[in-house]
């Protein structure tokens, strides 16, 4: 099963090496260049390939983002939401669990190999073999799930049964949602074809395609049901259901520009699919651990004062907005480059690569920590402070993302870390620490729910994360060799500097401004604009000032297109 988990980042990895060397020989650095030469190459490329990635990622979150600041303002944080968070978690469990990670890593790493090695036409008969075969295989999972609904709603918030309608309106949610189970893992499969084709924007923008479909199908459904009897939640349940066939429908007309024609036909014995399948096994063992901490946390804020459900999941929608932005971009942007260096045995240039890597995302997080904690407050009342959304919900929800926020960095981290360890064919490790976080989180919240109360979930969050950064760092300073963690504290030290600097002029300047920070929401809006400027402008001029290599090496680059 440990072989069969290591094969499928192994043939990622080849296939990253193999795809990244024509065309991208500006990646690598022969040992002639002094390691300063190539940490500031490396952190141009980085940062050029990450900054494209993010701005598919950020049209999908901030679109996101209006998507929760429409829940806000129709249900607040309350029963309604509440019972739509728990409901929408069953579908995405399985979702992350068995689509966008497993099914999608397993289909690349098969399918590449087929169009390398074997004719069109057996390519793409393979392709609509996986269709057909996840197709009915998703839509049987998602009849079960739709039939066993009300024990599994049992089994992930109990205490909704406490509260009159709350479980019941859970289940109608759920059962609606369900098929989106379908919709996203089919979605998972076309956008893994095209990313093997190398075509990456409609996939990567597709996300904000399922937001858009929420929005718009949602709203106009929840404006019209209770003309009809139906709660207005019920409608948004359905406008994620169009989402999510909106997500896959739009990638079709690429896909069907690459040639692709769909064949109706079902072959079990495929090697192909067979491989597939194999692949996907111990890679759903190793997600599995997340998803079992969602489980637990869904569990332990339902049985949280009502409207601790919403307020978690609004506080985690926004510290997901970094998240993406910084750790999943560059993350993504990393990966080629490791994976160069691990086809060519070369320890020395990832452990350049990662530690640089790693200087990037705490030069971005940790300024994004300290402005998340200290304007936590008016930023939620901004975003979602609006009609059922209450100003208690936004004390609670802001409480809650300063918690969350504190991990930021290290959830970031854990983005670059561990596909260091699948560039060295060594996956248990991070699967280790993705079950010490497990253990960590419900000692944690055990210890602490009874007085933090849905607070203790956040917190918990924050320190597995932080954990498993620790972990995973010491387990590769030991693995590779040791790496430059003296390149890695200076740059923290500078980082620290400024983000001290940075946290002075924000405590200072939200005390001058607190009346218009309590005042209009124009004169909200233009207070927290200014404070968010200023502070950025000078953080980033400190680190200029501090010359922190990898922000010298992209502020070179953006100069050098201008002064063009």
């Amino acid at each position: 099963m440990a072989n069969s988990h290591q094969n499928l980042y192994t043939r990622q990895v080849k296939l990253l090496a193999r795809e990244s060397a024509p065309g991208q020989t500006s990646f690598f650095y022969n040992s002639s260049g002094s390691t300063v030469e190539k940490r500031a190459h490396q952190s141009e490329k980085i940062a050029k390939t990450a900054g494209m990635v993010s701005i598919a990622v950020m049209c999908s979150r901030v679109l996101g983002l209006i998507r929760e600041q429409i829940f806000a303002g129709m249900f607040g944080a309350g029963l309604a939401y509440d019972a739509f968070v728990v409901a929408f978690r069953v579908p995405n469990l399985l979702r992350d669990l068995f689509a966008e990670g497993a099914l999608s890593a397993a289909f690349i790493t098969v399918f590449t190999d087929y169009d390398t090695n074997r004719t069109k036409e057996e390519t793409w008969l393979l392709a609509s073999n996986v269709l057909v075969f996840f197709g009915i295989l998703l839509s049987l999972i998602s009849l079960c799930t739709i039939f066993f609904a009300d024990p599994l709603i049992d089994l992930l918030a109990a205490d909704f049964a406490i509260i009159e309608g709350k479980k019941e309106l859970t289940i109608l949610l759920s059962r609606i949602m369900t098929p989106f189970l379908v919709f996203i893992s089919l979605s998972a499969v076309v956008m893994g074809i095209l990313n093997s084709r190398g075509k990456f924007f409609i996939p990567a923008i597709a996300s904000a395609f399922f937001n858009m479909g929420s929005i718009v199908g949602g709203v106009s459904l929840a404006l019209i049901l209770p003309r009809f009897g139906q709660p207005a939640i019920v409608g948004m349940a359905i406008g994620t259901l169009l989402g999510g066939l909106l997500q896959l429908a739009i990638q079709f007309p690429t896909l069907a520009k690459l040639g692709f024609r769909f064949t109706p036909r079902l072959r079990l014995k495929d090697p192909g699919l067979k491989r597939i399948v194999t692949l996907m096994i111990p890679a759903v063992i190793g997600l599995s651990p997340t998803q079992i901490n969602i489980f637990i946390n869904t569990n332990f804020a339902s049985s949280c004062a009502e409207g601790s459900v919403s307020w978690l999941n609004y506080a985690f929608r926004l510290v997901q907005l970094p998240i993406g932005l910084f750790g999943v971009a560059l993350s993504i942007a990393a990966m080629p480059i490791l994976a160069k260096h691990a086809a060519t045995k070369d320890i020395q240039g990832m452990r350049e690569t990662m530690v640089s890597s790693l200087t990037m995302v705490f030069s971005l997080t940790i300024p994004a920590t300290l402005g998340l904690m200290l304007l936590s407050e008016p930023v939620i009342r901004i975003i979602f402070e609006r009609g059922a959304f209450t100003g208690i919900d936004t004390i609670a929800t802001a409480n809650t993302l300063t918690l969350y926020a504190i991990g930021l960095f290290a959830y970031s981290a854990n983005k670059i870390l561990v596909p260091v360890f699948y560039a060295l064919e060594n996956t248990k490790y991070p699967l280790i620490a993705s079950f010490l976080a497990v253990a960590t989180n419900i000692l944690i919240i055990n210890l602490t729910i009874d007085s933090l109360q849905h607070l203790a979930i956040a917190l918990s969050t924050s320190c597995s994360m932080m954990l498993n950064f620790v972990f995973l760092s010491s387990v590769l300073y030991w693995k590779t060799g040791g790496y430059s963690v003296s390149y890695l504290l200076k740059g923290l030290v500078k980082i620290g500097i400024a983000g001290t600097a940075m946290a002075a002029f924000l405590l200072t300047g939200r005390t001058l401004l607190a009346d218009w920070l309590d005042g209009s929401l124009l004169q909200e809006c233009c207070a927290l604009f200014f404070l968010i400027i200023s502070a950025a402008g000078l953080y980033g001029s400190l680190l200029h000032i501090l010359k922190l290599q990898e922000l010298t090496a992209i502020t070179k680059k953006i100069k050098a297109k201008f002064s063009h």
